[in-house]
């Protein structure tokens, strides 16, 4: 069972504290998948506040605060794409991952997809996977000069995927 966190939409006085969040996920998250100079390439893509906001308006956005606190955000795209998905490390392993991807994938049955799937960076997968995920595909994605590996993972939505 999930832990029930208070889900909000995005709002464009979040994009400070999401962009710092953004990039501390990334730089103690994932230092055991990634190695420097791929994450700071990766944290570099929200360096740019306003396209940064545009990007989390241009999508389905909710954010998580604890007692004030940014513990995590997450974006669906096209209805059917699980595009973001970042946890504070402060909040990591304490739900608000699991009580994001819920709402998210809860969001995209509701707005009809009968899957949705996600590029799931190498640290993400087995969240993705705990959850139902199905590996369909090993991507590289371009970030400045480096390739940062990734999987494509797909979760058909129903009944059946319930809980």
């Amino acid at each position: 069972m999930t832990t029930a966190y208070p889900l909000r939409p995005f709002l464009r006085a979040d994009t400070m504290a999401l962009r710092e969040l953004f990039a501390h996920s990334i730089e103690e998250l994932t230092a055991d998948d990634y190695d420097e100079d791929q994450r700071v390439a990766w944290a570099s893509s929200a360096a740019d506040a306003d396209a940064f906001a545009e990007r989390l308006a241009g999508m389905v956005t909710l954010v998580v605060q604890v007692d004030g606190e940014y513990a995590g955000f997450a974006s669906l795209k096209d209805n059917d794409k699980f595009e973001m998905l970042y946890v504070h490390p402060y909040f990591a392993g304490q739900g608000v991952g699991a009580a994001l991807a819920d709402a998210i994938e809860r969001l995209a049955q509701g707005r009809g997809a009968a899957a949705i799937t996600v590029e799931a960076s190498d640290t993400a997968e087995p969240f993705f996977g705990a959850r139902g995920y199905q590996a369909t595909q090993r991507n590289m994605m371009p970030r400045d000069d480096l390739w940062l590996p990734n999987t494509t993972m797909k979760k058909r939505l129903g009944a059946a995927n319930d809980g």
